[in-house]
């Protein structure tokens, strides 16, 4: 093996000799100086045909004990080194160079090996290696002939970027294998200049190419990103080696030169390239290329691992097994030998007895399973007491037509295959909600909240079933619950598309949300929260009002969700919680004083949202100043300074659109008053977010005078009320983070 430019492996001079000696004779009686040679060479056993130094080996088959630069002993075929020898095989384990190409934003370094096994009895194994090329945007051939004419294959390495990497795939995304054809003595890596990878050598600077045992080579995307190729410079190779390049039936003619010497051995044709090999017969091992070589097995000894479980006698090539004498049955390992006679008195009490115990046994384990089984219904009973489920029942039973369902765990449990991790669709601070398939095909996302308010669990099953009646485009419906387990489970219908915060915030999905939609999407939102408050009965605050709370399917209509957690209120009256609770970056901070959960808590999180659709940025940072960390505090802060169009979302800065923008915004600023009994109403909400959305449609040919906002003057910002110290992180052990 060698760079490209450098001799032949073996010589033209050892090519010549080696032909004339196959011509000659290709094989001869094993000298008897081959059984006082050397058979090992560091830790590796030198059997002949090989050997290290004069009439040690067969011809072609010489080797040398060289000293490798770490100070070991080891076995070299010509100049590359062997790792392990296998006579029954007819193969060699070597190392092989890694051909490689380097480049930066300028100029490009490459070093391409070649091993040349022409004219020798070595082929490398179609079998057992594969060309593999690693890279991004790489390119290498391997040449398979030392000629103008020579076979040539390739492969192609691509990868954008380290994300589409993965450990252990060599399917062409950062490595590529091919295979080789059989009978190749001789290979070379040729790398594609036109390939130069300028675009990925900010994390890719390297292309690497090599005939690897495939067993032995497993990619990692290291291999990539690192250097790690170029320190580890060199991989096994699997070469096939036979005797001559006759066929077994034209070898055994010539008995001089027939190199299977060994009684009890046999011929096998090589099955890549020409020669033959010659193995032990079937019961004996040893060496076949020595006198006597082939010696017999003796399948009795083994005692680990018995062939025979009678009595064992070994034979020339077999075994011969049997049972003990007054016994019969199968002797051998897969057998029992056994006494043929009549049951005695003893033995039957024996039997008697042991089947008493197991039926004893048997019956004992039913009436525990049945015990078991009425304990789980018992604790299912009391679950579903607690949970106010026979006030569901009850109420149910008046009302007709209902399509809200009471399911059992072991429903759900169906649904979501034992509530998979593969189904989960996301995880808040009160719970996971798992995707299901109930048995009528039906696709539903069922929620698993991780604790309840003891105070709501009688009234639980009855609020779910107010909650079920709702019926408005914009909410998610709920179809049921689960109350027969400790945390009841919610059933609603699915949708697929994800939430507003994933929209926002996908890079791949911004470009694609117009002014138009993000205002058609706050007016949706608007409008459901606006019936919640309004036309529910009784009234439903939300409490969440977030994006990730805003469902949206595949035609970006939104579903407002995660109100089955949200709390009944009689009509005008306020909620008092004792723990605060919410997400951090929407919590209203009269809320946050008071612990007084209001309609226009919703409201204060709804202009939250609006920021986001507004500057397609998060409500929330954890990292940069403290007055950034808050989205609605930079909005104030910026409200203050008169720079508010620096943090609207460039996709949608535009001068024709600004008026409409600013109207938006200036919504969000009222939304976001400090003082609760100052911000408008979702009602109210909703129909400013009407009003711009026809003058949007209208392209701005409305008077200007109609212009003027819904809200008045009395909800204007006032620069010196400050919000941001209930954004503090110091009340992250308070402030749960989702739902």
């Amino acid at each position: 093996m060698e760079p490209k430019g450098a001799s032949s492996i073996p010589g033209i001079a050892t090519a010549i000799l080696w032909l004339l000696s196959t011509f000659l004779t290709v094989a001869v009686a094993a000298p008897a100086d081959a059984l006082r040679c050397p058979r090992t060479c560091g830790d590796v056993e030198i059997p002949y045909p090989f050997g290290i130094g004069p009439n040690c080996s067969l011809k072609g088959f010489e080797l040398s004990c060289n000293k490798t630069k770490h100070g070991a002993s080891k076995p070299f075929l010509f100049n590359v080194k062997i790792l392990n020898i296998s006579l029954s095989s007819g193969q060699a384990r070597v190392n092989n160079h890694i051909s490689w190409q380097c480049y930066n934003i300028t100029s490009s370094r490459r070093d391409e090996w070649r091993m040349n096994f022409e004219g020798t009895p070595y082929r490398f194994s179609d079998n057992l290696n594969m060309f593999t090329t690693i890279g991004c945007d790489a390119l290498a051939y391997i040449k398979v002939a030392n000629s103008m004419n020579g076979y040539v294959s390739g492969c192609v390495s691509m990868c954008e970027n380290k994300a589409s990497l993965t450990n252990g795939s060599c399917s062409g995304i950062g490595c590529c294998q091919t295979a080789i054809p059989k009978g190749i003595d001789y290979y070379e890596v040729l790398f594609d200049k036109n390939f130069n990878s300028s675009n990925v050598w900010s994390f890719s600077p390297c292309s690497y190419a090599v005939l690897v045992e495939t067993a032995q080579f497993n990619f990692t995307t290291s291999y990539i990103t690192t250097d790690e190729l170029l320190q580890i410079q060199e991989v096994p190779l699997v070469i096939d080696w036979a005797i001559g390049n006759e066929t077994c039936e034209v070898a055994k003619r010539n008995k001089t030169s027939y190199a299977c010497v060994s009684d009890n051995s046999v011929c096998v044709d090589s099955l890549n390239g020409p020669g033959y090999l010659c193995n032990c017969s079937k019961g004996y091992q040893g060496n076949p290329y020595l006198p006597q070589g082939c010696q017999d097995i003796d399948e009795c000894a083994n005692k680990e691992n018995p062939l025979c479980s009678g009595v064992c006698t070994n034979t020339p090539g077999g075994f011969s097994c049997s049972c003990p004498h007054n016994k019969h049955g199968n002797p051998y390992s897969d057998g029992t030998c056994y006494v043929d006679q009549t049951i005695s008195l003893a033995m039957k009490l024996i039997i008697g007895t042991g089947i008493s115990l197991t039926v004893l046994l048997v019956m004992s384990l039913c009436a525990y399973i049945i015990y078991e089984r009425k304990k789980l219904s018992n604790v299912k009973e009391k679950f579903f007491q607690q949970h106010g489920g026979r006030l569901l029942l009850e109420e149910m039973g008046k009302q007709q037509g209902l399509a809200f369902t009471i399911f059992t765990k072991e429903e759900l449990e169906q649904a979501t295959n034992k509530f998979d991790k593969n189904n989960i669709l996301g995880r808040g601070g009160h719970g996971t909600v798992y995707k299901g398939t109930l048995k009528d095909d039906r696709v539903v996302a069922i929620k698993c909240p991780r604790i309840i308010d003891e105070a709501q669990k009688k009234e639980f099953g009855k609020e779910m079933l107010i909650l079920s009646q709702i019926n408005h485009k914009n909410i998610v419906k709920i179809l049921g619950c689960c109350l027969e387990v400790e945390v009841p489970m919610l059933v609603y219908e699915f949708i697929p598309n994800g939430t507003l915060f994933q929209l926002i915030n996908r890079k791949n999905h911004r470009a694609l949300i117009s002014l138009e939609t993000r205002v058609q999407i706050a007016l949706d939102s608007a409008e459901a929260l606006a019936y919640l408050h309004s036309s529910a009965s009784p009234p439903i605050i939300h409490g969440d009002v977030k994006s990730s709370n805003i469902l949206l399917d595949d035609h970006l209509n939104v579903k407002i969700s995660d109100f089955g957690a949200s709390t009944l209120a009689p009509m005008g009256e306020a909620q008092f919680v004792t723990l605060v609770q919410g997400t951090c970056g929407y919590l209203d901070p009269e809320y946050i004083q008071t612990c007084q959960l209001t309609n226009k808590s919703d409201v204060y999180s709804f202009g939250v949202v609006l920021l986001e659709l507004l500057t397609g940025k998060k409500a929330l940072y954890f990292e940069g100043p403290e007055e950034d960390k808050s989205l609605s505090s930079s909005f104030l802060c910026a409200t203050k300074e008169h720079r508010v169009w620096q943090l609207i979302d460039d996709r949608i800065k535009n001068e024709e659109d600004k008026e409409l923008i600013e109207e938006v915004a200036e919504l969000a600023r009222a939304c976001l008053n400090v003082r609760g009994e100052e911000r408008p109403t979702m009602k109210e909400v909703a129909e400013e977010l009407k009003r711009l959305r026809k003058l949007k449609q209208h392209s701005w040919e409305q008077n200007p005078e109609e212009m003027k906002s819904l809200l008045g003057e009395s909800r204007k910002y006032h620069a010196e009320e400050k919000i941001s110290t209930y954004f503090s992180l110091e009340k992250k052990g308070v402030l749960s983070i989702g739902r």
